[in-house]
């Protein structure tokens, strides 16, 4: 690894902002929207509640696995540098081509979340300019400009230096929270919401057991980004023994966040009443019923900081990766190149802004087959840190953790049970036929760009 000057990354991030790039990673789009495609139609609100709860058990204890490597290589990298120091580089190429495309796909899924969050809260304003369909997804000039916009924006704020983007992500993420908590609030507050709104616990027709798991086989992708927190390892101006609690600090907040927003749509008259009505966003609906335009307000405010926060987040996580696999020669020099002014790595951003400026292009559609495909290499990652904790442990026997070789074990267990969901028929979350091509075809350029790189005499 070379330790040149010019390859070091900056140590400016505080426990607060490291905890804010967490949960920024982790609410988006989805939390506003899923409680009513997804949570109470499956599960209702106590089935969600407990499965939204269950899952970030899960993840607390896959967490607790990266907590123990991040003391172990406090360095950028996350999931890569550990299997690489491991398992060899055969793996961690494997590891970060997989997570790369995971991480990468979520910054445009953000950016054209704006679009969405126009065509909820402001009467589609920006649904101008008509240009094509994709998919059955239509496409505005408005919304590409946009979503651009804020692609090029937050690009150029990550490449002015970790600092800036720490602490506009802090700022985000308490907004984000704070509004939360407001909504709650109002609703703990209006007369007209009451307790007797949540039953049934669960849908009619579901045990309460199916309903529980139908959550619990998704929550594991609802509190992805927990693990952009070992990606800026080397940017720590602290302990990284702090790393393990913040992780689980942030995972809490996540699943607050989820809960309360679900328990929200929920709760503004029987639940099963208001589903019935059909309405395109229930919990706008219910927000509005609540707390009035005031209320908008601040679900909007909730919204957009998810949403921009989910830009920073990712763009951190991912220029992160591409530079630690540049430095330690699994990817052109070109990534790891650091900007002299603001130690950033410049190349490695820009070259995320170029490729998420094509995906407004293409639709929502289109970019959720790729999002959903590459869901694996979120899991690939958590059992690669898994397997690492194990195998470090091994070598480490002066360590001497019992009680974390068995959230190895069990973290191992889940990663594989969150791979079988993704590619078993039949199984909740399996990959639609679109997102399996998807899979195929990034599956074959890896194999692909790892020939040619041995040949560029790259250190595969």
């Amino acid at each position: 690894m070379k330790n040149h000057a010019d390859l070091n990354l900056e140590r400016k991030l505080k426990p607060i902002n490291v905890w804010s790039l967490a949960l920024g990673s982790i609410i988006g789009w989805g939390a506003f929207v899923m409680p009513g495609t997804t949570f109470l139609p499956k599960s209702g609100p106590l089935g969600s509640a407990i499965g939204l709860a269950i899952g970030a058990l899960i993840m607390i204890t896959i967490a607790m696995n990266y907590g123990y490597m991040v003391q172990k290589y406090p360095v950028a990298g996350g999931e890569y540098t550990f299997t690489k120091n491991t398992f060899g580089r055969r793996n961690a190429y494997i590891c970060g081509w997989f997570l790369g495309l995971s991480y990468l796909s979520i910054v445009p899924l953000n950016a054209t979340a704006l679009g969405l969050v126009s065509r909820k809260l402001l009467g589609g304003v920006l649904e101008v300019g008509y240009l094509y369909s994709v998919a059955g997804w239509d496409i505005y000039a408005g919304e590409i400009v946009l979503a651009s916009l804020a692609l090029i924006l937050f690009a150029a704020l990550s490449i002015k230096g970790i600092s800036v983007a720490g602490w506009m992500q802090t700022v985000m993420a308490l907004s984000l929270v704070a509004s939360v908590f407001i909504l709650l609030i109002g609703a703990i507050l209006n007369p007209q919401v009451e307790l007797s709104n949540l039953q049934p616990a669960y849908p009619d027709d579901k045990s309460s057991w199916a309903s529980i798991v139908a959550v619990v086989a998704i929550a594991p992708w609802a509190f992805v980004g927990f693990d952009s927190i070992p990606q800026a390892a080397e940017e720590f101006d602290f302990s990284p023994k702090k790393a393990n609690g913040i992780m689980i600090f942030a995972i809490l907040f996540g699943g607050f966040v989820y809960i309360a927003i679900n328990t929200i749509t929920a709760a503004v008259m029987p639940w099963e009443t208001f589903m019935a009505k059909g309405y395109d966003w229930p919990t706008g609906e219910a927000v509005e019923f609540i707390m009035g335009k005031a209320g908008l307000i601040f679900l909007g405010v909730a919204l957009i900081c998810a949403v921009l926060s989910g830009i920073i987040g990712f763009y951190m996580a991912t220029s992160r990766l591409l530079y630690s696999m540049s430095r330690e020669k699994a990817l052109p020099s070109w990534f790891g190149k650091i900007d002299p002014k603001s130690k950033t790595p410049k190349n490695a951003i820009l070259f995320i802004m170029a490729i998420s400026l094509t995906a407004p292009w293409f639709g929502r559609e289109v970019l959720g087959w790729i999002v959903d495909m590459s869901s694996i290499g979120a899991a690939i990652g958590y059992g690669y840190t898994c397997l690492a904790t194990l195998k470090t442990l091994k070598t480490n026997p002066q360590d001497h953790k019992p009680m974390l070789k068995l959230f190895a074990i069990v973290g191992a267990f889940f990663s594989l049970i969150f791979v079988l969901l993704l590619l078993v028929p039949g199984m909740p979350s399996y990959l639609a036929p679109e997102s399996r091509i998807c899979l195929i075809i990034w599956s074959l350029l890896g194999i692909a760009f790892y020939f040619w790189s041995k040949r560029q005499n790259f250190t595969l």
